[in-house]
């Protein structure tokens, strides 16, 4: 699954945020000085934890993929 995650915060819940990011291995796609977006990748549940956990540093935003998938090896449907 995919997800992009918009968090807006100043001084320590901006480097709470990028922290976090940092240990759920979720990259900045934009950056501004109030805010950024985040994009992660992974099992829902990995992804709702850290959306769970960017709510008290100032979640804005969340728009997610669902499961996508594709067979692995040269091979087609």
């Amino acid at each position: 699954e995919l997800a992009m995650v918009k968090v807006r915060g100043k001084g320590e819940h901006r480097m709470e945020a990028l922290r976090l990011a940092d240990a759920f291995r979720a990259r900045v796609i934009d950056a501004s000085t109030e805010s950024f977006v985040f994009e992660i990748t992974g099992a829902s549940e990995k992804i709702e934890s850290f959306v769970a956990l960017m709510i008290p540093l100032g979640l804005v935003e969340v728009s997610r993929t669902g499961v996508v998938a594709i067979g692995r090896g040269p091979d087609g449907m």
